[in-house]
């Protein structure tokens, strides 16, 4: 896969993707930036969020379950010292839905963080997950 991440001013830049599709990274008005986009750090963690919540989704389907909603609060911490990467990084799933089987909602998120999640397992992070059930309409 091929991207494309342009400079646009200031310390703002511009990712585009091979689905046309672009995103805006900034930098805090703190350390010169102007605050017009999430911050690339932030960006890395949507990415494992939106990569996972895809993989649950589509599992959770497949298993014929009726889910209504899906959300990923993650929690990172990091080093204290330069490059300051992401070192823990806990996801929390919570997923709503109609008779929803909790083997199954279990076996979705394990498939998601042990097999299929590309960018998870492009991190160099200890990765914990957890989920909560509800109901959903």
């Amino acid at each position: 896969m091929d991207v494309k991440v342009e400079w646009k001013g200031g310390l703002r830049f511009e990712g585009t993707g091979p689905s046309g599709h672009t995103a805006v990274m900034d930098a805090s008005k703190e350390i010169g930036g102007e605050d017009s986009g999430p911050r690339p750090t932030e960006m890395l963690l949507f990415a494992l969020g939106g990569c996972t919540g895809i993989d649950v989704v589509m599992l959770l389907k497949k298993m014929q379950q009726q889910v209504s909603g899906v959300t990923m609060r993650i929690s990172a911490q990091r080093a204290e010292q330069d490059p300051k990467r992401f070192t823990e990084i806990h996801v929390t799933y919570e997923i709503t839905g109609t008779d929803l089987d909790e083997s199954k909602v279990q076996r979705a998120v394990t498939l998601s963080s042990e097999k299929y999640c590309s960018v998870l397992h492009s991190l160099n992070a200890k990765i914990t997950t957890s989920y909560e059930i509800g109901l959903g309409g």
